[in-house]
């Protein structure tokens, strides 16, 4: 059984809109947002997936079927899927992977957000197509230990699809995230630099200055799409 974010119409937050960030921004997706996160980074723009003193649990989440899921993914008539949170990995033995298995089975491709703080299971790296890790930096609040375990970010950075997309707040973070992604060796053209920013103009102000720095040591750069059309609203 998932644990799936619920939308204030009491419907489960799987969608059609465009994928905003990363390698594929632009492409037409079904997003599927699970609840609980085993992080709380300061800036998060989905607090309501697991900041229970903020929010109410039962508000906030529902219990579906692995099948139930497939199915309203299916009926979006995409086949690129990204799986969301949250952090989606806390769920992998719970039927995260059986909804992996059981999509990528009927052609979908699926793109597997994380946090990078646990290691994916052979079920679940053999059914993702695309892995978008977004390790965390301190300026996202969360104690070292916490945030960064070697062991699940040595296994990330060892899949040959999966890129390293970090949030960037302040310059200090580009040095932060460099020096990350030297120390698990993911190579520049793997590592996204992205600017925070949950409105239109908070990702612009940081835009042009980490673009600059991305293109200067050969990493990419990640807008937020879904941001500049969108704002922080929910379901798209």
């Amino acid at each position: 059984m998932l644990r799936v974010s619920k939308l204030a119409s009491g419907e489960p937050e799987i969608f059609l809109s465009v994928q905003g960030e990363g390698r594929t921004a632009g492409t037409a997706s079904a997003f599927v947002r699970l609840a609980t996160c085993n992080l709380a980074c300061s800036w998060c723009d989905t607090a309501y997936t697991w900041d229970w003193a903020s929010y109410d649990y039962d508000e906030q989440v529902m219990y579906m079927e692995p099948e139930k899921v497939a199915s309203r993914v299916e009926a979006l008539a995409t086949t690129n899927v990204v799986i969301t949170g949250g952090e989606p990995l806390l769920q992998q033995a719970s039927g995260l992977g059986e909804l992996a298995c059981s999509l990528a089975g009927t052609g979908h491709s699926i793109e597997m957000e994380t946090n990078g703080t646990i290691v994916p299971s052979d079920q679940m790296a053999g059914s993702v197509a695309r892995w978008n890790v977004s390790p965390k930096l301190p300026s996202s609040g969360n104690p070292a230990g916490r945030r960064e375990v070697p062991e699940a970010l040595s296994a990330l950075s060892a899949l040959p699809n999966a890129d390293w997309k970090f949030v960037i707040t302040a310059r200090p973070d580009v040095e932060e995230a460099a020096r990350m992604a030297g120390r698990y060796g993911v190579p520049p053209g793997r590592v996204l630099l992205m600017p925070e920013g949950i409105t239109a103009s908070a990702v612009v102000a940081r835009s042009e200055w980490v673009m600059e720095e991305a293109a200067r040591r050969g990493f990419r750069f990640s807008s937020r799409l879904h941001v500049l059309l969108w704002g922080a609203e929910r379901g798209r």
